[in-house]
C-alpha cells in the first residue's frame, strides 16, 4: 500500500488535483483510498458526485455505534472516498480534529477492509500543525506531494510544508516526493516555481495548464478524467498520475 499526502496552499487547486489523481490512477487499474482532510469536507465531492458526511459529523450522531460504511463512500471508477471534517467554525481545533478521524478509520479497520493500493491524504497546508502535520509523520505518508502556483503566498505556504517535512526526516517519516504546479498564469511562473524547488531541493514534476474544462467538470460535480476523458487535460492528469508513481517506485 502506497501512501502519498498532496499538500499545498488553500484554494491551490490541491483538492481538484488530488482528485483527478485518484481518478486517473483508478482508470489505470489501481485501487485507490482518498482521505480529504480539511475542515471544509470538500476534497471527494467530485469522485462520489456529492458532498458526504465527514467523519467528526458521524461522530457527533452516533458516537459509539458508527460501522465503515457511515465513514467510506464508493466514487467514480471504484474510488473509495472520506472526509476528516472539522469543528463547528471557531470552536475547537480542526488539527484535532483530522488526529480523531485517523484514529476512527483505523479503530474500525478500514485500510484492512478496503485494501487499497493507494492511499491520498488531502491536506490543506496554510498552517502545518500537530494535527495537519499527522499524515506526514506517525507512519501514515510514505511520501509528500506540494501543489502550488507561482504566486509569492503559494511558494511562500509550499517553502514551509518543505520545511516541516525536512524536520521530519530525521525521524523516517514521509519524503517529499516533488512540487506540481497548478499553473495561475502570471508572468515567469514556471521559472519561480522551478526555483523555489531547487532552494529546497526538490524537483518540480509536473506543469498544470490553466483551463476551463476544469471549471465545466466541476460544475457536473465530476473530475476531469470522469467528465472530460478525452481531453487534454485528463491526458495531464493520466501524465501526472505516471509521474507520481514513477517517483514513488524509485
Amino acid at each position: 500500500m502506497l501512501k502519498i499526502a498532496i499538500y499545498g496552499k488553500g484554494g491551490i487547486g490541491k483538492s481538484t488535483t488530488t482528485a483527478n489523481l485518484s481518478a486517473a490512477l483508478s482508470t489505470m487499474g489501481y485501487r485507490v483510498l482518498q482521505i480529504g482532510c480539511d475542515p471544509k469536507a470538500d476534497s471527494t465531492k467530485n469522485l462520489v458526485g456529492r458532498s458526504i458526511p465527514s467523519v467528526l459529523e458521524q461522530l457527533q450522531k452516533n458516537p459509539h455505534g458508527l460501522t465503515r460504511e457511515d465513514l467510506v463512500f464508493p466514487g467514480f471508477n471504484s474510488t473509495f472516498c472520506v472526509e476528516s471534517g472539522g469543528p463547528t467554525p471557531g470552536i475547537g481545533c480542526a488539527g484535532r480534529g483530522i488526529i480523531t478521524a485517523f484514529e476512527k478509520l483505523e479503530e474500525l479497520g478500514v485500510y484492512e477492509t478496503y485494501a487499497p493500493d493507494i492511499v491520498f491524504y488531502d491536506v490543506l497546508g496554510d498552517v502545518v500543525c500537530g494535527g495537519f502535520a499527522m499524515p506526514m509523520r506517525d507512519g501514515y505518508a510514505d511520501y509528500v506531494f506540494i501543489v502550488t502556483s507561482g504566486e509569492m503566498m503559494a511558494l511562500y505556504a509550499a517553502t514551509n510544508i518543505a520545511s516541516a517535512i525536512k524536520n521530519f526526516g530525521k525521524r523516517n517519516y514521509a519524503k517529499l516526493g516533488g512540487i506540481i504546479l497548478n499553473q495561475r498564469n502570471i508572468a515567469n511562473e514556471q521559472a519561480l516555481t522551478e526555483q523555489m524547488a531547487k532552494e529546497i531541493n526538490s524537483q518540480l514534476i509536473a506543469s498544470l495548464p490553466r483551463d476551463g474544462i476544469v471549471q465545466q467538470a466541476e460544475a457536473q460535480c465530476k473530475t476531469v478524467v470522469e467528465a472530460f476523458p478525452n481531453s487534454g487535460m485528463a491526458a495531464c492528469y493520466q501524465e501526472l498520475a505516471s509521474k507520481v508513481l514513477e517517483v514513488c517506485h524509485g
